[in-house]
């Protein structure tokens, strides 16, 4: 385990006093202090959805090398230790998109689920189109995720897409606002994957 720098013992000390992190469970409590320590927003604790077996299974599912799906290159880029797939730049995104009209994160996700149909960390942390498509595709039966990471940002649609992810029962992380995106939701994955940073 690495020794972490005096400036990040701090962070983690103010943030946790800030945010009274202390009595939450462990994965939800590494979930928010990541979130919050990335962000520099204390505003995350009260605003997140979580459940600690959903994150326990989403843990689980990426220490036994479960496929880890997300809809922008951009929350790719926060998740350095760990492969993702993104298929939204592909071309068959883009031929999805324009015979379709749904957007190119949409049309990654229906791509990927062409692949990874069971067991995989779905991360929708860019687009509401693609969490709305996810669930379309969940409510089909076309795919079963071990976890949803639901933090995309938006004026349209993103809140009420989060909401709709906690309705449909998914396995799932979310927040109540419309406020979310790729830092934050890589955050999140990689709370799931190193667990308590010390």
């Amino acid at each position: 385990m690495r020794t972490p720098h005096p400036i990040e013992v701090e962070s983690y000390r103010i943030l946790r006093a800030a945010c009274g992190t202390h009595g939450l469970p462990p994965r939800s409590r590494d979930v928010v202090e990541r979130m919050v320590h990335t962000s520099a927003d204390e505003s995350w604790c009260a605003d997140l959805i979580l459940d600690e077996s959903a994150l326990a299974a989403g843990a689980a599912a990426l220490d036994s090398g479960a496929p880890l799906v997300v809809d922008a290159e951009t929350v790719s880029a926060g998740i350095a230790a760990y492969p993702a797939l993104c298929l939204m730049e592909s071309e068959a995104a883009y031929d999805i998109s324009v015979r379709t009209g749904i957007t190119l994160p949409a049309a990654g996700f229906q791509l990927a689920a062409s692949r990874v149909a069971d067991g995989a960390v779905w991360v929708a942390g860019s687009s509401p189109t693609a969490l709305w498509e996810l669930l379309r595709l969940a409510e089909g039966g076309v795919l079963r995720p071990a976890l949803v990471i639901g933090l995309p940002a938006g004026f349209v649609g993103a809140a009420e897409a989060k909401a709709a992810l906690r309705r449909s029962g998914l396995p799932s992380i979310s927040n109540v606002s419309a406020k979310g995106g790729a830092v934050v939701a890589a955050a999140a994955v990689n709370a799931l994957l190193y667990g308590d940073i010390y």
